[in-house]
């Protein structure tokens, strides 16, 4: 992937993106730039493997997909991918799914990334209509449910250690931060 990353001139389009084919590196495509951030920490990934556990079942018992780490395109040329989605039935063979499929997005804020998952993907999933945004906290395992209102989303709720996030919608859970971080 570097050699062709470094070798490309001008916008990337979402061909061109879609061409450079799975990486150890999370890549995503916005407005025909890429933004590449290295492969998740073991912290991120047992958060998001608990949490996914906890949000699949919900899912599958009303019809529902729980998927992880995969191309969601927003509108042409801004594919992010966020930590887990749910989303309608959609088609597991699909280079990406569709914002107009995704029902609730979650990100793992990682302490350096924490500025892209507070304002630039915030901004984009509700731009695009994506319903629910759920963010967790990597290093207190804090979750922050949000819900959009218009092009923008409106924090529904907050927890933190010793309390319990109660998410009714699109899924019903119950998720405490002590049980993604030890």
């Amino acid at each position: 992937m570097t050699v062709a990353v470094f070798d490309h001139e001008g916008p990337w389009t979402e061909e061109e993106y879609l061409a450079l084919g799975e990486t150890s590196q999370r890549v995503e495509l916005f407005d025909g730039s890429l933004h590449v951030t290295p492969a998740p920490t073991p912290r991120h990934q047992r958060i998001s493997r608990k949490l996914g556990n906890i949000l699949e079942t919900a899912a599958e018992s009303i019809g529902l997909e729980l998927l992880e780490a995969v191309n969601v395109r927003l509108r042409p040329g801004r594919v992010p991918v966020p930590d887990l989605v749910i989303t309608a039935p959609v088609n597991l063979d699909a280079p990406f799914i569709e914002a107009s499929d995704v029902l609730l997005v979650c990100e793992i804020i990682s302490p350096s990334n924490a500025a892209t998952d507070n304002v630039l993907k915030m901004h984009y999933y509700a731009a695009a209509g994506i319903e629910w945004y759920l963010l967790v906290e990597q290093t207190t395992g804090a979750l922050r449910l949000h819900r959009r209102r218009g092009r923008h989303y409106v924090e529904q709720q907050s927890v933190k250690r010793g309390e319990t996030l109660r998410l009714e919608s699109p899924v019903r859970a119950s998720i405490r931060p002590e049980d993604l971080i030890p």
